[in-house]
């Protein structure tokens, strides 16, 4: 029969990727990347110039497609295999990133009558202009009392389905009128490569409030938002939930034309790029915490049973592994932080001193900071530089760094600043731990843990638990790939269950990190400084941070 594989297509936010992965192993034989030719939309439309408003940030579509036809035919010849022996496709993305389309499920920003308005455009998932919905439906679901609110945390997010979808209806209720669908992109793109529009069980889950039991919020919900909105759910959000893994039906013709694939391969339904990772480092039980670590991280797990957990994301069966609640969290600001510090904060002579090493300024503070033992440099900070996500879920959050003298150092405040990120995660292992929501061990994927050792030291000691790094650099396009083979099926050479592809697909390093005994506990005091820090900065004893931020606002 010969080697199958199947290709896994990432879609990032600047960027698409796809990587060519061999079935018997995980080998990665191939992968190709295709910048957006528009790239983030966030300031004027294409060719109209319209101009967008603050927090705006749109997409075009056709760049998605743009990418089939450059990195699967690109991924085909690099690695030189008989398209034939392809026999699956998997994809995930960045969500909540939406469309509004017609009944043909042609995006609205194609029609010529409608293309510079920019609500008929793709909405990223870092969109956030629909902030003022997004309180509203939240005061008025504790108001009700409605029972999904503490699935997610207690809060739905500006960047999520319903509130994007209401500031389209209040700013430009002919462009809900005109749509047949809001579809997320991954869908959208899904429905473009097999003729068929299906929904996939985790972005409805995590970013459209719906519930394998439940369905979506009660339409006395929605017309309490707004009595136009009564019908949303059984109109412009209908449309079949399918679990990960399901087969969303075969290439089309001209797909297969556009590509280089065989017409008839089948198509695994959409996924979310963090969530693609989990079983690429072969996690698919419950008791281990997958964090995708980069700019930002995401927190995932998985459990046996739906529990009440403070500043959680959100929690959805089958909304990472088929037959298990998927349980997501996460911290708004990580690498990012860093990058922040290196770009805005660091002195010249750390620069020429990098520079002079012929390593990056990252390499060089990582290397300094890696001679100070935990607590010596006596800083301590909070990671909330980019507001905090889980476990306050409150935006208007703002970083800390305690402890400076003048004989502070540079390379003091960047390990104080890796440290804090590393506490923040503690407080969500803490938090689903302490709530009934096991975790052993901790996996990571993405950037930085391939990049930073130290950092990966510092999370182990403060969590106290062993670190498996994923072996991929490219671990979402490897699960998405994973979800294609499963798509696919054992009888054409695929698998049958996502948890059989794991086992045979999913690869992490060798070296692992282990906590250091003497650091742990150091961490634990340090840790204790900085819950107390935390609450009271973020839970109202102080709001200092808050007040900082109106006076800013006022003077503007």
């Amino acid at each position: 029969m010969g080697n199958k594989y199947a290709i896994g297509v990432d879609y990032g936010t600047e960027s698409g990727r796809a990587v060519l992965v061999d079935l018997s192993d995980g080998t990665e034989l191939a992968d190709h990347v295709t910048p957006y030719p528009h790239n983030v939309i966030d300031e004027q439309l294409p060719e109209s110039g319209v101009k967008l408003d603050m927090d705006w940030a749109l997409q075009h579509p056709a760049d998605y497609i743009t990418v089939l036809k450059q990195s699967i035919p690109a991924v085909l010849k690099l690695s030189g295999i008989d398209p034939a022996d392809v026999i699956g496709l998997g994809i995930d993305f960045t969500a909540c990133t939406m469309l509004p389309v017609d009944a043909k499920g042609v995006p609205l920003c194609f029609d010529s009558e409608l293309k510079d308005q920019p609500h008929s455009w793709l909405k990223l998932w870092k969109h956030h202009a629909a902030q003022d919905e997004a309180s509203l439906l939240n005061e008025i679901a504790e108001q009700r009392g409605e029972v999904f609110l503490p699935r997610y945390g207690g809060k739905i997010s500006s960047e999520w389905m319903i509130a994007k979808i209401w500031q389209i209806l209040n700013e430009a209720p002919h462009i809900y009128e005109r749509t047949d669908l809001f579809l997320e992109a991954t869908d959208w793109v899904i429905a473009q490569m097999t003729g068929n529009t299906v929904r996939n069980s985790c972005t409805a889950g995590y970013k459209s409030i719906w519930h394998k039991q439940d369905g979506y919020p009660s339409k006395d919900f929605f017309k309490a938002l707004d009595p136009r909105l009564e019908h949303l759910t059984d109109t412009k959000l209908r449309g079949e939930v399918l679990p990960l893994g399901t087969k969303a039906g075969g290439l089309t013709e001209a797909m297969a034309a556009l590509t280089g694939l065989k017409a008839g391969t089948a198509v695994a339904v959409g996924n979310v790029d963090a969530h693609a990772a989990v079983p690429a480092v072969g996690v698919v039980t419950p008791g281990k915490l997958v964090m995708a670590m980069g700019t930002s991280i995401c927190h995932m797990l998985l459990g046996d049973h739906e529990k009440q957990v403070e500043g959680m994301c959100g929690v959805v069966e089958d909304g990472i592994i088929p037959g298990y609640m998927g349980y997501e969290a996460g911290q708004s600001a990580v690498g990012d932080i860093f990058a922040w510090y290196v770009e805005q904060a660091v002195p010249a002579y750390v620069h020429e001193a990098a520079a002079s090493d012929h390593i990056s300024v990252h390499e060089w503070l990582e290397r300094q900071a890696s001679a100070y033992l935990p607590g010596q440099s006596g800083l301590l900070a909070l990671d909330w530089w980019n507001g905090n996500r889980s476990v306050l879920v409150d935006t208007d959050l703002t970083g800390l760094l305690v402890g400076c003298t003048l004989l502070t150092k540079p390379e003091e405040i960047y390990r104080a600043l890796l440290e804090s990120t590393a506490f923040g995660t503690r407080k969500i292992v803490d938090a689903f731990h302490d709530n009934g929501v096991e975790v052993q061990e901790l996996y990571a994927c993405g950037g930085l843990p391939q990049k930073n050792k130290l950092l990966m030291q510092i999370y182990a000691d403060v969590t106290n638990r062993e670190i498996k790094i994923a072996a991929s650099k490219q671990t979402p396009a490897l699960g998405a790939a994973m979800f294609g083979a499963v798509a696919a099926g054992s009888a054409n050479g695929g698998y049958d269950t996502i948890v059989e592809a794991a086992q045979q697909m999913a690869r992490i390093r060798e070296e692992t990190f282990k906590p250091i005994q003497a650091n742990v506990e150091v961490y634990e005091k340090l840790y204790q400084e900085y819950s107390k820090l935390h609450d009271y900065f973020g839970r109202g004893a102080n709001d200092v941070m808050k007040r900082l931020k109106a006076i800013k606002e006022e003077l503007k």
